[in-house]
C-alpha cells in the first residue's frame, strides 16, 4: 500500500522530521516522514518537500498533527501545501482529522492516522483513513490518557479494525519488529530510534545522551491538562510536574513547555535547557548508526530471529 521495501516507518517528530532525515530513511527502503509543523509556514513546507524530492525518488510522507495550541495554526493551508506538492502519504495525529479527509482523499492521498486506543482506531477507520498507527504507552510525546502498553494495545487494535495497523511506541530493533508482526501489525513506526542516527538533525550531544540513558529516564507531564506527554527526565520537566501537583493551570505551565525551548535543546545540545520528547526505547539504544545501516540491521536480524532462535523454540 505504501510502496516501501521494508515494514518500517519513521514517525513524525517536531523539530526533527526534516528533509535530510526523511530522505535517508526513504533511501534505506523504509518510509521517511517530514513533520509539517516543524516548518514555520505552509510556504516553507512546500520548499522543504521540494528539497526532499531532490534527495530521494522513494516514497515519503508528511506528518500533520492537530493539537491544542496557544496560537491558531492554519491547518488547512498546511494540508493544501501538502496536496499541491503532490505528496501521496500523510500521517495525521492528535485530534480527529475528519474535516481534512475529503480534500486528502480527493487528491488520492493515503492517510495513516496515529492514535492511542482501539476506540480511536475504529473511529479513524470509520472516517476513511487507510492505515492506523497505534501508539503504545512506551512512546515519546503524546501517550494518550489510558496508559495501555503495546503488548496489549496492538493485538486489541488489530482485533477491532479491518484496515492495516502499524505498531508504534517502544520500537527500535529487530526484536521489536518481530514482536509487532507476531501481534498482528503490518510494520513498526520508530521515532526516538531514528532521532539517534547520523542523519538526524539534532545536536550530537543529544544523541550521545540518549545512548547513555535508561528506560527510566523519561517523565510524564501535562497529565492534569489531559495532554499527557512523555519527555526527557530533567529539572525542568520535574518543575512542570510540581506545578501540576500544586494545581497550576496552563498560564503557569505553558511558558515552561514552549516549543521554542524544545527546539533549543536540539540545536544547542543542552539536555537541561528545555522540554523535549523521547521514548522509553532510549534504554535499548547504544549507538548512532546511519539510517541505512539501522534499517539493514533490523531487517537482517529479524530474518535471523524468525528462522533461527524462534524456529528452534517451536
Amino acid at each position: 500500500m505504501l510502496g516501501i521495501e521494508h515494514p518500517i516507518v519513521q514517525g513524525g517528530m517536531q523539530w526533527v522530521g526534516r528533509a535530510e532525515l526523511a530522505a535517508a530513511v526513504s533511501n534505506a527502503g523504509a518510509l521517511g516522514i517530514l513533520t509539517a509543523l516543524t516548518q514555520p509556514s505552509p510556504e516553507h513546507l512546500r520548499r522543504e518537500i521540494a528539497r526532499l524530492r531532490d534527495m530521494t525518488d522513494r516514497p515519503f510522507g508528511v506528518n500533520l498533527t492537530f493539537l491544542p495550541t496557544l496560537r491558531p495554526v492554519p491547518y488547512a493551508e498546511y494540508r493544501d501545501a501538502i496536496i499541491e506538492s503532490g505528496v501521496k502519504i500523510v500521517e495525521t495525529a492528535g485530534n480527529n482529522p475528519q474535516e481534512h479527509m475529503p480534500a486528502l482523499k480527493a487528491a488520492g492521498v493515503r492517510v495513516i492516522h496515529k492514535c492511542t486506543t482501539p476506540r480511536h482506531a475504529r473511529k479513524a477507520q470509520d472516517i476513511g483513513v487507510d492505515i492506523v498507527s497505534i501508539d503504545g504507552f512506551e512512546c515519546a510525546g503524546h501517550v494518550g490518557e489510558n496508559d495501555i502498553p503495546g503488548l496489549i494495545l496492538i493485538p486489541a487494535t488489530v482485533a477491532q479494525v479491518t484496515i492495516p495497523v502499524i505498531a508504534s511506541g517502544g520500537f527500535g530493533d529487530a526484536r521489536g519488529l518481530v514482536a509487532a508482526l507476531a501481534l498482528g501489525a503490518e510494520g513498526i513506526n520508530m521515532g526516538t530510534r531514528f532521532m539517534c542516527t547520523q542523519e538526524s538533525p539534532v545536536h550530537a550531544a543529544i544523541k550521545e545522551a540518549i545512548t547513555r540513558s535508561s528506560e527510566t529516564d523519561t517523565r510524564l507531564i501535562l497529565r492534569s491538562l489531559r495532554n499527557t506527554s512523555r519527555v526527557w527526565r530533567n529539572q525542568l520537566s520535574g518543575e512542570v510536574v510540581e506545578l501540576e501537583t500544586s494545581g497550576a493551570g496552563i498560564d503557569r505551565i505553558g511558558p515552561l513547555v514552549s516549543g521554542a525551548k524544545g527546539r533549543g535543546v536540539y540545536e544547542s545540545g543542552n539536555v537541561e535547557s528545555g522540554i523535549w520528547t523521547v521514548g522509553m526505547i532510549q534504554g535499548l539504544i547504544d549507538d548512532i548508526p546511519t539510517c541505512g545501516d539501522l534499517v539493514r540491521r533490523i531487517v537482517d536480524q529479524a530474518h535471523g530471529l524468525v528462522s533461527g532462535r524462534l524456529a528452534s523454540l517451536l
